[in-house]
């Protein structure tokens, strides 16, 4: 779509609700360009293999806020009631060795589907500054803002790559996952579009498509007005400049009305479905992405939101949310493996960091965790990662990585060459500068290698 058209498309939008803002998220649909041409340089992979795409599609699941490491993948009983709370006797997985906790009984009975890495670090204790690092590879406070890992992969794997449809390539559910641009130096056309809105409730109301309170029988006669006041349209008749035009109104109430937006309409899938991930918004977040990966969308973010920073009262939080996130998470690697997309679709499981593994008893924090961002899990699952293995490990306490250190860049590495990207490729700098997909040398970003042992690479 030129920059034309999508002016075009906008005052048909604006007609139907959207704003200025939903444009430019849209404007993602736009190129940019294919990438610029390689320079030699000596990258930090300079060993990561000649990438074949094994995954097509990434639902990340942001945990903002950092949950405990101890209180979900990494339980640590045998330090003691003052490291393990009162969460203390972790279960058994399907997979001989891998113990998760207890609140976790659905992920237990799939472990073979997803593997945990134990030894994340990066050592930085302020969410706005770890989530940057844990979601651009990069760390915070340089000259340069580089684009999260949903902003490049929109860029290699949307319409520069042939990606067609209404749907934007990168999308977040609900709300976006920072308080930094995620689109970075790249620019607005890759910043995700967020839904806005609650999938939970009994019409998931997603920012200019579907607006509160205007039905659709209301919404078809505002388009009738506008074509009753379409005074152009009439006195130049069947101009072919107006084309372009039609087209844009065509696909903003595809998007609104018609097979465009219902990729949304959770309300298509069967109750028993729906009850399955959960009937709340984490869990309909988890339905809505896995209707979006089907539908052919490179990169969507579930930014689950709320209770992950448990400065006070940590355990009673884990006992409400984790068993939410069980469900919901648990659901959405089953019915993707057996719709046999989980082959195509990674899974990314992360927050910016732990929370620090002994336990704050005393007030006001009354069995609170702190940040820590010396040590912490992640886990990933499917296009091409093979699951039921841990990589990595914390120490007795979990306070520090005991072996094989896992920084940012090496997990996204791994994820952006299970994607088919070349980590060598220059990404389009503003000024021409020489950044690339991976960091280079010089760049001075820590990393310690991919995750090799589950890429089905050879080491």
């Amino acid at each position: 779509m030129s920059n034309e058209d999508r002016d075009k498309f906008l005052k048909q939008l604006q007609f139907a609700s959207m704003t200025r803002r939903d444009l430019l998220r849209l404007g993602a649909m736009g190129g940019a360009g294919a990438a610029l041409s390689n320079l030699s340089f000596l990258p930090a992979f300079a060993a990561a293999p000649k990438p074949t795409a094994k995954a097509k599609s990434v639902i990340q699941i942001w945990m903002w806020g950092g949950p405990s490491h101890l209180d979900t993948f990494d339980p640590k009983p045998e330090a003691g009631s003052d490291y393990s709370g009162p969460l203390d006797h972790p279960i058994e997985t399907n997979v001989h060795g891998i113990r998760i906790c207890e609140l976790m009984p659905n992920l237990a009975k799939c472990a073979d589907k997803y593997s945990i890495i134990r030894s994340m670090t990066h050592g930085v204790n302020g969410h706005e500054t770890a989530s940057y690092e844990v979601q651009t590879g990069r760390a915070a406070g340089g000259k340069e803002v580089f684009p999260c890992v949903g902003a490049v992969v929109s860029y290699f794997r949307g319409v520069n790559a042939g990606y067609k449809g209404l749907i934007p390539p990168y999308i977040v559910l609900t709300e976006p996952q920072g308080r930094f641009s995620e689109e970075g130096f790249l620019g607005m056309r890759y910043r995700p579009f967020a839904t806005g809105g609650d999938p939970a409730q009994t019409r998931f109301a997603v920012e200019g498509v579907v607006l509160q309170g205007v039905s659709d029988k209301r919404q078809q006669s505002r388009r009738k007005l506008l074509h009753d006041l379409d005074s152009l349209d009439k006195s130049l008749g069947g101009d072919a400049r107006l084309t372009p035009w039609k087209e844009s109104e065509r696909q903003a109430y595809d998007l609104i009305l018609g097979d465009g937006g219902k990729v949304f309409d959770l309300t298509q899938e069967k109750d028993a479905m729906r009850d399955r991930y959960g009937r709340n918004t984490f869990g309909q977040s988890c339905l809505a992405a896995r209707r979006l990966v089907e539908r052919g969308v490179p990169y969507v973010t579930i930014n689950y939101q709320g209770g992950w920073d448990t400065h006070k009262e940590n355990f009673q939080t884990m006992r409400r949310r984790v068993p939410e996130m069980d469900k919901a998470m648990a659901a959405l690697l089953m019915d993707l493996s057996e719709r046999g997309l989980l082959d195509s679709t990674i899974i990314w499981w992360s927050g910016e960091f732990g929370r620090t593994p002994k336990v704050q008893w005393e007030a006001p924090w009354n069995g609170g965790r702190n940040y820590w961002g010396q040590v912490f899990s992640a886990v990933v699952a499917g296009g091409g990662f093979a699951g039921g293995h841990v990589i990595g490990a914390s120490d007795a306490r979990g306070e520090e990585v005991r072996e094989r250190p896992v920084y940012p860049m090496d997990l996204i590495s791994s994820i952006y060459t299970q994607l088919g990207l070349d980590l060598h490729t220059r990404l389009p700098h503003p000024l021409g500068q020489a950044v690339f997909v991976a960091a280079a040398k010089e760049e001075n970003v820590r990393t310690a290698g991919m995750l090799r042992e589950i890429m089905g690479v050879r080491t």
